[in-house]
């Protein structure tokens, strides 16, 4: 796929926190025992998402994007297949993934300027930029 990892938080009055938070999800991840039901009771549900039932609009927006997006069928299949194969140890190694966007990655925040400003004097400094889109 892309490459690219995103978290998302819609209209956050906490955004440091919130920041710290997609932070620690490495840790969290590192840590995480799950049980082999827990573990399957997580599967089944994504694999749920993924192929739940929808109406028949629903189904054709789904195509349409996945057609604008390119995602075929042998993706979706494979994406099922990994989900079907997940284990503990892929929580671990996505964890080691994630320790390295922390180290690497780039903060985006789309969000108000007086947020923002809030957050760098927060932090002590001009620790995000400030851009003005529109």
């Amino acid at each position: 796929m892309s490459g690219l990892w995103g978290y998302g938080s819609y209209r956050d009055p906490n955004l440091l926190g919130t920041l710290e938070n997609y932070d620690g999800t490495s840790k969290f991840l590192r840590n995480l025992n799950l049980s082999s039901d827990e573990l399957t009771k997580a599967i089944i549900g994504t694999i749920s998402d993924l192929d739940g039932y929808q109406l028949p609009d629903a189904k054709g927006y789904s195509a349409f994007i996945r057609h604008l997006t390119g995602i075929t069928d042998e993706n979706r299949q494979k994406l099922r297949d990994e989900v079907l194969g997940t284990t503990q140890a892929h929580f671990r190694a996505f964890a080691d993934v994630l320790d390295e966007l922390n180290r690497q990655g780039q903060v985006v925040v789309l969000g108000s300027a007086e947020a923002i400003g809030k957050a760098n004097e927060e932090k002590g400094g001009a620790w995000l930029d400030i851009k003005k889109v529109l």
